[in-house]
């Protein structure tokens, strides 16, 4: 078994393990702040799912950024950063520009890097750190642990039921026509539409696959023309009425599931593991890729 696969059986146990961390940790935006979330890559996907459940739940504005394209100058009462390894240069860079005119906290797996010096407040979740280059368990463990910190959410499973959910996702089968299709595209909408965003970045990063990701609406306005006999539309959460009807209109292969989305996206890691095994890739070690991005 690959690193990655044994790290993503671990999820169920550490997102409950967040959830608890969530209830200890003070340094979480509070309701009523004007909140910016940041994060590289896979980061910055827990980042846009994040502020969609924030702003849902009516906790306050919450904008999410890439960390290179945070735009200088916004006011804001608090800036949230995620860094597996604690070392990736544009949060860093970011964290030192901000740093003394708004609260910072930063969500990273390592306490041994300059992310613990360069934000005000720190989370460390380094148990659920990662060996594989390839993110899976500290991104959702991440993001499990802010949506904790949300408390009740409308239309919204507790972190302990998505948990539960999420063993299932570990332990059911694939389906057959989802392994062995030729494309993939990842659907979703409100805070699903990250999980969209990151599913497709899995596939790409562990197993070179093709797949691409939209807001579940905006794929009827062109990107359904892809969708066909052996490629996939896979959606997120709630589906939106007639799309169903949609992709069978075109011979596409439309997955949903009743787990939560969080678990859901589980299932997608476990794709992109199995399509990277076929193909003769390490999904533990992809292509071009490194653990953290550190400019010179």
């Amino acid at each position: 078994m690959s690193r990655t696969s044994a790290e993503i059986a671990t999820q169920p146990d550490c997102w409950r393990r967040a959830a608890r961390s969530a209830e200890e940790f003070d340094g979480l935006p509070k309701p009523g702040e004007r909140v910016a979330v940041t994060g590289c890559g896979t980061s910055w996907f827990m980042a846009i799912a994040y502020a969609a459940l924030r702003e849902a739940a009516g906790q306050g504005e919450t904008d999410a950024f890439a960390s290179s394209e945070f735009p200088a100058g916004r006011p804001y009462d608090r800036v949230v950063a995620i860094t597996r390894s604690g070392t990736t240069t544009e949060v860093l860079e970011l964290l030192a520009a901000v740093r003394g005119s708004v609260p910072t906290v930063a969500l990273t797996a390592d306490p041994k890097t300059p992310v613990m010096e360069a934000a005000d407040t720190v989370a460390v979740l380094d148990w659920a750190d990662e060996e594989s280059v390839v993110q899976t368990r500290f991104a959702t463990t991440a993001l499990a642990f802010l949506r904790a910190g949300l408390g009740e959410l409308p239309g919204v499973k507790a972190v302990s039921e998505a948990a539960a959910d999420a063993e299932l996702a570990v332990a059911e089968p694939l389906p057959d026509a989802v392994v062995g299709a030729e494309q993939w595209t990842f659907l979703g909408r409100g805070w699903t539409y990250g999980l969209a965003l990151e599913a497709g970045l899995k596939m790409r990063e562990a197993a070179g696959a093709w797949t691409e990701s939209y807001p579940a609406m905006e794929y009827r306005h062109g990107p359904i023309s892809i969708t066909g006999p052996g490629r996939v539309a896979w959606m997120f959460g709630e589906l939106p009425e007639g799309l169903a009807g949609d992709v069978a209109r075109v011979g596409g292969e439309l997955v949903t599931s009743e787990l939560d989305p969080l678990a859901d996206l589980v299932r997608a890691q476990r794709l992109a593991v199995a399509l990277a095994e076929a193909r003769g890739f390490d999904p533990d070690r992809p292509r071009n890729l490194t653990r953290s991005v550190i400019l010179s």
